[in-house]
């Protein structure tokens, strides 16, 4: 059984990240989206215009300057390896008590379609917030180039920090 990680959130965050389960490297890692492969951490350094860092405090550090959240759908799962595909028997984060104690949460992105899918599955959409599908920053990901990607993400979250 894998287990996610707690959320990286302080009481000012607008913005929920959400992905669905952290990957194997990342899990090996103990960091969000530490797997070299996935652009995630690229596309927020490009689009916030800020220097790169390959320091895990500095990126969360970043997060928190521009007021974004960053959770995962699911707290728990069994699944080999790190595709989505291979996920069975997952359990959802308790978001009910994730929203009460962040009510400044106003939008709400999913950096995949199968982490929207499993929120709609087990969550259910809530008539406060936005809801946004970004397109995956996983290196698996091939049907948009990085810059492709940035564009779409930059015009999507920029107008909200």
């Amino acid at each position: 059984m894998k287990k996610a990680f707690p959320p990286l959130v302080h009481s000012k965050c607008t913005i929920l990240i959400l992905g669905t389960m952290p990957g194997e490297k990342s899990l090996e890692l103990g960091q969000y989206y530490g797997n070299r492969g996935n652009q995630f951490w690229k596309l927020i350094y490009n689009l916030l215009g800020e220097d790169f860092s390959l320091d895990y405090e500095d990126r969360k550090l970043l997060l928190g300057k521009y007021n974004i959240a960053l959770w995962d759908v699911l707290e728990f799962c069994e699944r080999q390896g790190s595709l989505d595909s291979n996920i069975k028997n997952e359990v959802a984060n308790n978001f009910d008590d994730f929203y009460k104690n962040h009510p400044n949460i106003s939008h709400v992105f999913f950096s995949s379609k199968n982490a929207a899918v499993y929120y709609d599955k087990y969550v259910g959409r809530k008539n406060n917030l936005n809801y946004d599908v970004l397109p995956s920053p996983s290196g698996a990901n091939a049907t948009k180039s990085f810059a492709e990607k940035l564009e779409i993400w930059a015009k999507k979250i920029l107008p909200l920090t």
